[in-house]
């Protein structure tokens, strides 16, 4: 199968092509992974002649003896190669390879035109349109040519292009007068009014990729557009009117001014469409009254269909009989989970700063359907429209609750589901119905049918903040007491669903409730372990969040010998059965840095084997990174993410109590390898501990300061911030907690940090919160340790700082950082009169400065300027400040 000479007639070789089907066929045959792996290892030793491509091809089109399966197989097989070895194909063969695609696009197997259109995208992508010049015509062609395989398979080419690349099609391509969206749009449209259902399907879902893009030929085109959304509204197929709705909810979302002039039609046509037997059309016009929503349009416009919409989208939020929930409702808890079962689990990595990463606690991540879709509807809706909707919505669910019977349990918890969809947005309206609603939900924790249970544990949970309220008045505390049993309850239910709806469910109470937990700890301990000692797998994981929820919420609560002696030891015993490589470990890592963290001094009795393990964990993990066989366990980064937390959290529990262990190991090593790790979230877990340690034992970092503080500064570098914000947030933190801790000895890099923070203190607008604040505050620490560096520079940044620094609240790292204005403007007095205007705005920000020395430093910098500004300067400068900030100086007598 020697490669043929590089001409237009490309003709195969009759062994090599015997060769190949004959392993597309053992491929198509064999079903054990063994064979599949060996024949696939045959084809990858031909995929290194030149012309193999060309083989793929030539059987894909013309290998008419062959079966379908073959030929799309070679098909399937071309396009994977083509990925990746297009672009150093000979340009001959790319050429053949083409010319033997255009043919199937008429072709008569509808499973060889799908497969061409999809190697034809393929081709696009990588060489663009203009690569291609007869494709187009082909296209065109075929469109116009009446032949329904033609047109059906350039209709399918075209949409794959459209889904993938829409951009290509509306772009110039040298020779052609106008862009090729211009040249199809038209005959899509046509194709709306097509006899053939696949082509209007087709046509349709192609100009929706264009919604977004909106090119100038869709823009011109839009009231065509329109009526033909409104021609096809009641077409008889399904997946049409799945097409008109994805239409309508998309325009909705990015331009809402087209369908103004027709709103009512549309929300009419929605309103009855969100009733389609069709269950996935119904869930596409379901999307609709969110996005309407979220698109902030005029409410009056929706307000007049709400008595028509409410009963709709409580009616659809009853189970379906095909809900998998329903089949995983009957499961045993005491059947011990599959690893399919286990869902992926994300740990977010340890974040120093304000912004707090806002974690979604609605309903576990499942598949989206029209249940969900038209509760999240209700709930966005009771934000829009609050206690309006309820006198629509509170009989129908007053009925559905008072529905008797077996049968109509599924009413019964669509209608506990609205109460909790409406939990937030409707409040004011429930509020005082609160004591009976909840009243009436409690025994509903008892009912015999587990998803009733499990819905009134997510209801009560969204009612939480409320029922920890009512706490002082009289029977708010009984009925807090009842929710808190009844979930406890709950928590050992025999049902999984259950247990991880209770579980879910007291987090969220327990965060709310903080310290009045204090009275029940005991009997929540203990009902919290026997669930540990009960739970499979997949809920182990809830019980531990739990637990670590718990110890947030109560702190140093915890911390008494009777309660140590009910939460340790299934916890320690856990943590001695699980290895070193197991997954089951990076939960119960999570759970024992809430503990150490809530727990303080008080976990120094269990820190030893905790610290010591970490250390190996992230040990054996960076050996694995670099030989996996020799340390005999995959590589696995997460592992090393959880210890390095665990250690912020024993760091920030123990105190200095942790340097005796820092000072028996070799952490500073393996946490410098850390902060240079390819993998953010690696470095942002390991810079957050740089600066943990360098709070409590900076000594054992001092042999390697130089190299720890250079990698920090390395994140600050503007292009590094945009890839991994975080990791810059925490760097810039570690940076500054060092600086307060070995004074000089950061001088040799404050000139580099301070070239980084500057540029982040002028985009302000672009970046987060946190960013800022620990750049305002780094930046103030420097300048208090290094005054003669930093303050020739002053005059660059003053403005910006300050302007950052004012939107910090107060605590002791805003002390800092104006222990270090007060030392720049000693040190260089004139560096801040441009500015002083941002100075004073800065200073008045201060609740108020509880420290006396620092109080006194500030007294004395606005005295210095208002003696050095005469003949009316200073006071030309305070009439540009605002009244109230004026007033926050007169503290400082000036």
């Amino acid at each position: 199968m020697a490669a043929a000479a590089a001409t237009p007639s490309w003709q195969p070789q009759e062994q090599g092509f015997k060769e190949i089907c004959g392993l597309l066929e053992q491929q198509i045959t064999h079903s054990s992974s063994a064979d599949k792996a060996q024949i696939w290892q045959h084809l990858q030793h031909y995929s290194h002649l030149p012309d193999f491509n060309n083989y793929l091809a030539f059987i894909f089109s013309r290998a008419e003896g062959k079966s379908v399966e073959v030929r799309q197989a070679a098909g399937l097989y071309l396009k994977n190669n083509l990925r990746n070895a297009y672009k150093s194909m000979q340009p001959a063969y790319q050429q053949y390879v083409k010319s033997e695609l255009l043919p199937c696009l008429g072709a008569a197997d509808k499973h060889i035109r799908s497969t061409a259109g999809t190697i034809i995208s393929v081709v696009v992508q990588i060489g663009g349109v203009a690569g291609w010049p007869e494709l187009l015509q082909a296209l065109v062609n075929c469109l116009d040519s009446n032949d329904l395989n033609h047109m059906e398979g350039a209709m399918d080419a075209l949409s794959k292009i459209c889904e993938d690349i829409p951009q290509y099609l509306d772009s110039d391509v040298p020779g052609l007068a106008e862009r090729p969206i211009n040249i199809f749009l038209p005959r899509l449209f046509r194709f709306f009014q097509s006899p053939h259902a696949s082509l209007r399907k087709l046509s349709l879902g192609s100009v929706n990729q264009y919604i977004m893009l909106m090119p100038s030929a869709l823009y011109v085109s839009m009231d065509q557009y329109l009526q033909g959304l409104f021609i096809l509204a009641n077409d008889p197929a399904a997946e049409v009117r799945k097409l008109v709705c994805a239409a309508f909810v998309q325009l909705i979302e990015v331009r809402p001014s087209f369908l103004e002039p027709h709103l009512r039609s549309v929300i009419e046509y929605m309103l009855q469409v969100n009733k389609d037997t069709d269950d996935e059309v119904a869930l596409e016009a379901c999307e609709f009254w969110s996005a309407y929503c979220d698109a902030q349009l005029p409410p009056e416009n929706l307000r007049e269909f709400l008595p028509r919409l409410i009963p709709v989208l409580l009616s659809n939020m009853a189970y379906a009989d095909d809900d998998e929930s329903l089949i995983e409702a009957e499961e045993d808890g005491s059947q011990p989970d599959r690893d399919q079962d286990l869902k992926p689990r994300f740990h977010v990595s340890r974040f120093h700063g304000s912004d707090e990463v806002e974690e979604d606690d609605d309903d576990v991540v499942n598949t989206w359907n029209l249940r969900k879709c038209s509760a999240a509807a209700l709930d966005i809706l009771s934000n829009v429209f609050g206690d309006e909707i309820l006198p629509t919505l509170m009989p129908i669910v007053e009925a559905k609750l008072s529905a008797g019977g077996d049968d109509a349990w599924k009413e019964r918890e669509a209608a506990v589901l609205a109460l909790g969809a409406i939990g937030e947005g409707c409040i004011n309206g429930l509020y005082p119905h609160l004591l009976e609603i909840v009243a009436f939900l409690i025994p509903l924790l008892d009912d015999k049918f587990p998803l009733i249970r499990s819905i009134s544990c997510w209801t009560l949970s969204r009612f939480s903040k409320f029922i920890v309220q009512g706490i002082g008045h009289p029977k708010g505390y009984e009925q807090f007491d009842n929710v808190l049993m009844g979930l406890l309850r709950r928590i050992l239910d025999d049902n999984k669903r259950v247990q991880e709806a209770a579980c879910s469910a007291f987090a969220t109470l327990e965060e709310e409730a903080a310290e009045e937990l204090a009275p029940r700890l005991e009997i929540i301990l203990k009902h919290l372990m026997t669930a540990f000692g009960k739970y499979q797998r997949r809920n182990l994981r809830i019980v531990y969040d739990a637990i670590g929820t718990l110890a947030e919420a109560v702190g140093g609560e915890l911390n008494q010998p009777v309660y140590l002696d009910i939460l340790m030891p299934p916890l320690i015993e856990k943590w001695q059965q699980l290895s070193n490589s197991d997954k089951d470990l990076f939960p119960l890592l999570e759970c024992f840095t809430s503990i150490a963290h809530a727990l303080g001094t008080g976990f120094a009795q269990f820190a030893e084997p905790v610290f010591r393990r970490c250390i190996n964990i992230i040990q054996t993990q960076q050996f694995a990174k670099a030989d996996p066989v020799a340390a005999g366990v995959q590589y696995d980064k997460e592992f090393i993410v959880c210890s390095l937390d665990l250690l912020s959290g024993l760091a920030e529990g123990l105190g200095s109590g942790i340097e005796s262990l820092v000072a028996q190991c070799s952490l500073r090593d393996l946490l410098l390898h850390c902060c240079v790790d390819d993998a953010p979230d690696v470095r942002q877990s390991a810079f957050a501990l740089l600066g943990d340690l360098a709070r409590v034992c900076p000594v054992h970092l001092h042999p390697r300061l130089s190299e720890f503080l250079e990698a920090a500064a390395k994140q600050l570098e503007i292009s590094k911030v945009k890839e991994a914000i975080s990791v810059a947030n925490n760097a810039c933190w570690a940076i500054g907690e060092l600086a307060v801790k070995v004074r000089q000895e950061i001088s040799p890099i404050v000139l580099t940090v301070i070239s980084c923070l500057v540029p982040i203190l002028q985009r302000a607008e672009g970046l987060n919160k946190s960013l800022i604040e620990n750049s305002a505050i780094t930046l103030g620490r420097l300048a208090w340790v290094c005054p003669d560096l930093v303050s020739p520079h002053m005059e660059h940044f003053m403005q910006t700082w300050c302007t950052a620094l004012s939107m910090i609240r107060d605590d002791v790292e805003k002390e800092d950082a104006f222990r270090g204005l007060c030392a720049m403007v000693k040190a260089n007095p004139s560096g801040a009169l441009s500015s002083l205007v941002y100075l004073c705005k800065a200073i008045a920000s201060w609740h108020e400065i509880r420290s006396e020395d620092l109080h006194n430093e500030v007294c004395q910098v606005l005295h210095g300027y208002k003696q050095m500004l005469r003949n009316g300067a200073w006071d030309q400068c305070m009439s540009a400040l605002e009244p109230p900030v004026k007033e926050k100086l007169s503290k400082y007598q000036v």
